[in-house]
C-alpha cells in the first residue's frame, strides 16, 4: 500500500476543494450577509491542510492499483466531508453543534438533502449557496472532475474512476482515456446545469433561487434555499421544469454521453436502452397511483392540482432528490410508504441519483424468473438477457452480491438507530433516507432531522457514506484481505 502516494493525493484534492470556499465568500461580499470572512476562512484551513498533507509527499509517485483507487474515494469522501463542514462550525448563523456540521456537510456532499436547520429562510445567502454547491459538487462525483485535471498533476486516474463511477459493471470504459471521458461528462453536466438554471429564471424565480435549485435539481439532492422547499413558489411551471431536469439527471450519464459526444445527436441510443424505458415506466406508475388515491380520498378536489403534486412528489421521492411542494407525509398512510419504497428503486445506474438503480431491480427480477422456470424445467438452460444482449453469471452474482450487502447494512443502521431510541417508523424511514441519499423520512425525520440524537447523526452520516459509495466500496475497507499487500 503506497500510503505516501495516497495522503499526497488527498492533500492535493484538499486544496483543490478549498477553492470553492472563495465561491460563497463572494456571495457573502455581494449580498453583504456577513458571511464572508467564516468562508475566507474555511478556505486558509483547508489549503494549509491541504499543503501539509501535500508537500512532505510531494515527490512520491507511484502507480495506483485497485486498492489505492478504493481507498482514495473513501478518504476523498471522509476528508472532504469532514472540511466541509468546517464553515457551518464558523458560523454563527446558524449555530450547529460539530454532529450537526457534519451531518449537514456530508448530506450535502453525498446529494441526500436531509437537513438538521430550520429557519433556512432567514440565513445568510452565502451559506444558503454553500449548501447547493456542497450538493452539485457530490452531484455525480467530485472526484471524476479531479480526474479530468489530475494528469496533469500526474496522477493516474482509471482506478479511482471505476472507484467512483456507480452501477453493477465497473470494468467497461466509457472511453478509452479516462481524462476525455470525465471532462465530456463534466460539460454535459455543466450545460444541463445551466439549461436549467435559465428556464427556473424564466418561469418565475430570481437568479439566486434559480442557480440554487439548478444545483440541488441536477444532482438530485433536494436542498433549497426555504423550509418549504419547492412549494415556497406554488407554481406548476416550476414544478414541471424541475421534474423534466430530474428525469434527465436520474438518466445514465453514459446515455448522454453517447448521445452527445459523437458528431450529431444519437437520440436513438435513448430509445434503445431497455433501463430508461423501465425508469421512466415507474415514474408513469407511481404518478398515475399517487394521483388516483388523491382524488379518492378527497385530499385534493381539482384534478390538474391532483395530477401537479403527484407528478412532483413521485418523480422527487423515486429518484431520491426529495424536494417537497407539499407535506406529503400527511397524505394517506399508503403513499408516503409507497414513495420510500420507491426511492430504494432510485435513478438508473451511472446518473446522480442514489437508491439500488433500476438495472440492479431489473436483474434481480430476471434472475427470479430464470429460478422459477429452473423449478418447472430444471435440466434447461437459460440466460438472463438485458435488451438483445446476454449478461454472463459473474454480473448477476454481483447484484445478488451487492443486494445482499444493502439489506445487511440497511439492517445493522436500522437496528443502531432504534438503540439511540428512535422509534419504530423513524428508524425505517430515516435509514431508506440517508442510505438511498434521498432526504426526507417519515416519523420524527418527515421534514428535519435536528431533533435526532448527536449518535443518531453520527450513524446516518455512515449510512449516507454508505449509500453515496454503493456499499462496497466502503465495505471492502473492513475486509482483512484487502489490507494484505
Amino acid at each position: 500500500m503506497h500510503i505516501r502516494s495516497i495522503i499526497r493525493i488527498v492533500g492535493i484534492l484538499v486544496a483543490l476543494f478549498s477553492v470553492t470556499m472563495l465561491a460563497p465568500a463572494l456571495v457573502a461580499y455581494i449580498y453583504r450577509d456577513g458571511a464572508g470572512l467564516d468562508f475566507f476562512s474555511a478556505f486558509v484551513i483547508c489549503l494549509v491542510l491541504g499543503l501539509v498533507l501535500w508537500f512532505p509527499n510531494r515527490t512520491h509517485h507511484k502507480d495506483l492499483r485497485a486498492k489505492e483507487g478504493f481507498l482514495i474515494v473513501v478518504l476523498f469522501w471522509t476528508v472532504l466531508g469532514s472540511v466541509g463542514a468546517i464553515p457551518f462550525l464558523l458560523s454563527e448563523l446558524p449555530d450547529m453543534t460539530v454532529a450537526e456540521a457534519f451531518f449537514e456537510s456530508f448530506s450535502g456532499l453525498t446529494t441526500t438533502g436531509a437537513t438538521v436547520i430550520s429557519g433556512l429562510d432567514t440565513l445568510p445567502k452565502a451559506i444558503l449557496f454553500y449548501r447547493q454547491m456542497l450538493q452539485w459538487l457530490g452531484g455525480m462525483g467530485i472526484i471524476v472532475l479531479a480526474v479530468a485535471i489530475l494528469p496533469i498533476l500526474g496522477i493516474g486516474g482509471m482506478q479511482l474512476f471505476r472507484a467512483e463511477i456507480p452501477g453493477p459493471v465497473k470494468d467497461n470504459k466509457v472511453a478509452p482515456r479516462i481524462a476525455e471521458t470525465a471532462k465530456v461528462l463534466w460539460y454535459i453536466y455543466l450545460v444541463l446545469t445551466i439549461a436549467c438554471a435559465l428556464l427556473l429564471w424564466l418561469a418565475g424565480m430570481n437568479m439566486f433561487d434559480a442557480i440554487c435549485h439548478s444545483f440541488s435539481t441536477i444532482a438530485i439532492g433536494g436542498f433549497s434555499p426555504y423550509d418549504a422547499s419547492v412549494g415556497h413558489f406554488n407554481s406548476p411551471v416550476i414544478n414541471l421544469i424541475i421534474v423534466v431536469f430530474l428525469i434527465v439527471a436520474g438518466v445514465n450519464f453514459s446515455l448522454h454521453f453517447a448521445a452527445f459526444s459523437n458528431r450529431g445527436m444519437q437520440l436513438s441510443v435513448y430509445r434503445l436502452d431497455p433501463e430508461l424505458k423501465v425508469f421512466i415506466g415507474v415514474q408513469l406508475v407511481l404518478t398515475f397511483i399517487c394521483m388516483s388515491m388523491l382524488l379518492a380520498h378527497q385530499v385534493y378536489s381539482d384534478p390538474w392540482q391532483a395530477l401537479d403534486q403527484a407528478l412532483f412528489q413521485s418523480v422527487s421521492i423515486a429518484t431520491t432528490a426529495g424536494f417537497s411542494t407539499t407535506g406529503f407525509a400527511e397524505w394517506p398512510l399508503f403513499l408516503p410508504v409507497l414513495l420510500m419504497f420507491a426511492s430504494c428503486i432510485g435513478g438508473c445506474a451511472g446518473s446522480t441519483g442514489g437508491g439500488i438503480k433500476v438495472v440492479r431491480i431489473m436483474l434481480l427480477n430476471l434472475q427470479g424468473m430464470r429460478e422459477l422456470k429452473r423449478l418447472i424445467h430444471p435440466r434447461a438452460v437459460y440466460r438472463i438477457k438485458l435488451g438483445n444482449k446476454a449478461l454472463a453469471d459473474r454480473v448477476v452474482e454481483a447484484v445478488w452480491g451487492f443486494f445482499a450487502a444493502y439489506a445487511l447494512v440497511f439492517v445493522l443502521c436500522m437496528l443502531a438507530l432504534l438503540a439511540t431510541g428512535m422509534d419504530e417508523l423513524t428508524a425505517f424511514t430515516a435509514v431508506v433516507a440517508t442510505l438511498n441519499n434521498l432526504g426526507p423520512g417519515l416519523g420524527e425525520v418527515a421534514a428535519n432531522f435536528g431533533t435526532t440524537t448527536d449518535g443518531a447523526k453520527w450513524i446516518m452520516v455512515l449510512s449516507m457514506l454508505f449509500g453515496r459509495l454503493e456499499i462496497f466500496t466502503l465495505l471492502v475497507l473492513f475486509t482483512p484481505a484487502f489490507w494484505r499487500s
